[in-house]
């Protein structure tokens, strides 16, 4: 799947990509170090958060939050913030985690947020813990159906699902586009749609992030990549790829999109 933590939309090297451990962890550190201290990992903005929660309707006083794929918790910070949300941030990469823990002494939310280093495909909390679980570009991690299944049991009664993921907004994507999402399988927002209310949930909501989301992420990471020092191992590899991602981009934008989804399953019976 293209994308790191959290779409990170470029295609992250995995342990299990190469024989050579060496040039594997060169790659691994270096797609992952060109993104430190981006104010986000992928496509959005506040004001997509802030619009995706109020499709989510009314909250408890102190709602409790699940950020999956958390980052270095733009989301969770909000969420915290606006909420009065207490939040848990998991996500597998602990620079991001200090990231977000820094953000969160600075801004006097400690008391809010609580960060996690675990697997959002391995989630151990207890059935109905959270009133909202939220996963702004990271579903892709373990596939939108499974998001679906194995997070579902995570909702308190009256919960909500809000996840963003990557749709074809076309019917005709060109060659070109389709072969940079080959390993992907996207699909259009009303199969999305389909595929969600089949899995037993109510779609409360739906979003087509602007271009400027797209923008928001793209700026940043090519800064980083005009200034990354492309002599350090896998460092060529990781500024190449996301110059790469931003072209497609720029000449495909209009054939693919991010979309947040709104859901909320549908109690047993109704």
């Amino acid at each position: 799947m293209r994308g790191g933590p959290g779409p990170r939309i470029q295609r992250f090297p995995t342990l299990s990509e190469h024989h050579d451990s060496s040039d594997r962890n060169a790659r691994h550190e270096a797609f992952f170090s060109l993104r430190h201290r981006l104010p986000r990992q992928s496509p959005g903005s506040d004001a997509t958060t802030r619009h995706l929660l109020s499709l989510a309707g009314p909250l408890p006083a102190r709602p409790r939050v699940l950020d999956l794929g958390c980052g270095p918790g733009r989301s969770a910070l909000l969420l915290a913030a606006e909420a009065a949300a207490e939040v848990t941030a998991v996500d597998l990469h602990e620079p991001f985690l200090d990231e977000l823990r820094t953000a969160t002494e600075a801004r006097g939310l400690t008391a809010s947020i609580d960060t996690v280093n675990g697997d959002m495909g391995d989630l151990t909390h207890p059935d109905g813990s959270f009133d909202l679980v939220w996963a702004e570009g990271s579903a892709y991690l373990i596939g939108f159906d499974t998001a679906l299944r194995h997070w579902r049991r995570l909702l308190a009664p009256g919960g909500t699902l809000v996840l963003t993921h990557c749709v074809w907004t076309t019917d005709t994507p060109s060659d070109q586009a389709r072969a940079f999402w080959e390993d992907d399988a996207l699909r259009t927002t009303d199969q999305d749609t389909r595929v969600a209310r089949d899995a037993g949930y109510s779609v409360l909501g739906v979003y087509l992030q602007p271009e400027s989301d797209w923008d928001e992420y793209y700026d940043a990471l090519g800064v980083h990549a005009d200034v990354a020092d492309v002599t350090r191992p896998g460092m060529a590899e990781a500024v190449a790829g996301a110059r790469a991602e931003i072209a497609m981009r720029r000449e495909h934008g209009r054939e693919y999109g991010y979309v947040g989804y709104v859901l909320r399953p549908v109690a047993v019976g109704a």
